[in-house]
């Protein structure tokens, strides 16, 4: 039986094994403890001193060998995922390179504070910072936790996506879309309905969230209502994917907007044919590509921008990547040296429709 507690540090909920006298946050690595079994008061502080039966007295412990914790609320924060898979036979080459270059978009173009960023790649040395999917569910509440008008979400994720079949009659195509973390094959996949419930439900009035899905899949990894298509006459129209059971897959008064690498029936490139220098995963290249030349003004501009890039491709890719290509030259080095076209169309979905060519990107 587990019971549930608040981390004593960033509040984030905590599932506290029954019996157990305390628990150590995986987000920010404070210690929070349970009155019965908690430490002796601090010396010299009799306002400390033993707790009565029952109550709570929660006790924050930053551990010696990590980075302070970042702050529980700011105007934005983000989550950055990137998973390679090392030294296994799904190993990708790119997903960590993404991680590297969304944190400097973030943090130099949309001056997001470092510290209230939380990446979670295999190269870090923090337990609590490698992407399990004990970890990654500890990072979506983190993101969400206690949001606030005015702030702005960012959740990022690179790695493996993949489907399996919907039985609770909510998806329109039968499948639930998944992501699939380092340990899936042992501790499973996150399924996009626990997505939707984690990300998209708790965000309330005047709190923006920005996904950006590189994976295969990963077209409805959100689980949004409405998806955004191009008809035949070559407009962005949304198509309504309101389940016909009637679950609310929306937001509690907030925005949320996705942006994915491919469709659901889709896969997602891993790719040095883009960078010509490095493996990045083709959405996440694309995406960055678009901000830095200046094709960022609306989100119309933004999914053109990505699928021309893509389309093209196969056909010219000479000049390079211009300013994103300098910067991955900055940040990365080794990589794979695949190549070849790209069939993927990324997509767009939302908690409500909005005009894709009038309203103003921004994060």
């Amino acid at each position: 039986m587990m019971m549930l507690i608040d981390c004593s540090g960033c509040r984030t909920p905590l599932q506290l094994p029954h019996g157990a006298p305390c628990i150590r946050c995986a987000i920010c690595g404070a210690v929070t403890y349970v009155a019965a079994a908690a430490p002796p008061p601090a010396h010299g502080d009799p306002a400390r001193g033993a707790a009565g039966p029952g109550a709570v007295a929660p006790q924050h412990q930053a551990p010696g060998w990590g980075p302070p914790p970042p702050p529980a609320h700011g105007r934005k924060r983000a989550v950055i995922c990137g998973i390679s898979y090392k030294f296994s036979r799904h190993e990708l080459k790119g997903c960590i390179n993404d991680a590297k270059c969304m944190r400097h978009l973030l943090t130099t173009r949309f001056h997001f504070p470092d510290d209230s960023i939380i990446m979670l790649t295999e190269e870090q040395t923090d337990p609590y910072k490698i992407p399990t999917k004990h970890n990654i569910r500890m990072a979506m509440y983190w993101l969400v936790q206690g949001c606030q008008p005015g702030d702005s979400l960012v959740f990022h994720y690179s790695g493996h996506g993949a489907q399996q079949r919907n039985y609770s009659g909510d998806e329109v195509d039968g499948m639930d879309e998944t992501l699939c973390p380092l340990d899936f094959e042992t501790q499973g996949m996150i399924v996009d309905d626990e997505i939707n419930t984690a990300l998209v439900r708790p965000l309330t009035p005047g709190v923006k969230l920005h996904a950006l899905i590189d994976a295969c899949h990963s077209g409805t990894a959100l689980d949004l209502p409405f998806l955004c298509r191009m008809n035949r006459s070559g407009q962005y129209v949304w198509e309504d994917h309101r389940p016909r059971s009637g679950v609310w897959k929306g937001t509690s008064g907030g925005e949320c907007i996705s942006f994915s690498g491919c469709d659901d029936d889709q896969t997602s490139a891993d790719t040095s044919a883009l960078s010509k220098i490095t493996s990045t995963g083709a959405m996440t290249f694309c995406f960055i590509q678009a901000i830095e030349r200046g094709q960022g003004t609306t989100y119309g501009s933004i999914l053109t921008s990505m699928r021309s890039t893509i389309r093209s491709t196969g056909d010219s890719m000479g000049s390079g990547g211009g300013a994103v290509t300098s910067l991955i030259t900055m940040l990365l080095t080794g990589g794979s040296v695949s190549s070849g076209g790209l069939k993927q169309d990324p997509q767009l979905t939302a908690n409500e429709p909005f005009d894709v060519y009038a309203k103003p990107f921004s994060l």
